[in-house]
């Protein structure tokens, strides 16, 4: 076990959705200092800012939640910037976790590194069985290179370094941009939007028959924190709430939860992304004793009232 007492923690994106959720677990924990590098002060793309940020704040274990990473029309708009965001900074927060002897770095994966037609549900024993969905692969296979780096790192350098692959995640404050968002914040915002506007009808893109598996927040951080402090190997762990819902069905209850009635219209011109995607959790249980919590009717409820109450202003 990693005990956090009197340690300082680097958690980058600790300032997001999911990294502040991240940080107040860890501090029950007992962390002594949880320092959240902003994006203004530090550009964790470039090596120069990571090895500045090391030299401030001395960390004893690292927390790599920073990621650049939208929905699928984001992922189609900016490959490139996706695949090098996400790789140089992985790159250089291992490296000098191993230059400086970091106690344990903790790597977050995507569930977009899994291969386009991974059986469901997916083991983590799939994950090199194929090439990940075309529309989100930049973004998938830098995350899974940062994998490769970590269990190379253990073997030749001794690094502590643990990588868990959250699936989709959703919640209160998440990300509900339209163009970058994921499905669920982007779903309630349209509904919401439709409802109070009287439209007639909602587009959604898609034929609606691609299935998903939605972990929500709260749950995602407590397995992440749960992995800082107990898991000791570089393999790869799912985290998922092991239920898989067809994209179409997640859509009307959406719009029933909001209390929307008008019709919903399908643009089958626009991709559905990966077919399927349900994990396999047993790695979780049986190695951290993680599993999942909140139903997703719960998860949905308190993000949509979140977003009328919150959001809306």
């Amino acid at each position: 076990m990693t005990d956090l007492a009197g340690k300082t923690v680097v958690v980058t994106g600790g300032a997001g959705f999911l990294g502040r959720r991240v940080c107040t677990i860890l501090g029950h924990a007992g962390a002594k200092d949880i320092v959240v590098p902003r994006s203004a002060d530090y550009d964790l793309t470039d090596q120069n800012a990571v090895e500045r940020l090391y030299d401030d704040a001395r960390p004893d274990v690292v927390v790599h939640l920073a990621a650049e990473v939208g929905g699928i029309g984001a992922n189609r708009d900016n490959p490139g910037r996706y695949f090098f965001a996400n790789m140089a900074m992985g790159l250089h927060l291992i490296e000098q976790a191993r230059a400086r002897g970091i106690e344990k770095f903790v790597q977050t994966g995507t569930v977009c590194a899994y291969p386009k037609h991974t059986p469901v549900p997916f083991s983590e024993d799939a994950l090199w069985d194929g090439y990940p969905e075309e529309t989100n692969a930049p973004y998938g296979v830098a995350k899974k290179a940062l994998l490769v780096m970590l269990q190379a790192y253990r073997e030749q350098y001794g690094l502590d370094g643990v990588y868990v692959l959250p699936v989709n995640l959703y919640g209160p404050e998440d990300n509900f941009d339209l163009h970058t968002s994921h499905v669920i914040p982007a779903l309630i915002r349209k509904f919401v939007t439709a409802r109070e506007q009287g439209a007639p009808e909602v587009e959604v893109w898609g034929t609606g028959s691609a299935s998903r598996e939605f972990l929500y927040v709260d749950d995602a951080a407590r397995g992440i924190v749960e992995a800082t402090l107990h898991l000791t190997t570089s393999d790869p762990v799912n985290l998922g709430a092991g239920r898989e819902v067809v994209i179409r069905d997640l859509v009307e209850m959406i719009g029933t939860m909001v209390g929307y009635d008008g019709a919903i219209r399908w643009d089958t011109s626009k991709p559905d992304g990966q077919p399927r995607r349900m994990l396999d959790t047993s790695r979780a249980e049986r190695l951290l004793g993680f599993r999942a919590e909140v139903p997703l009717e719960e998860g949905l409820r308190r993000t949509i009232d979140w977003w009328q109450r919150e959001g809306m202003r």
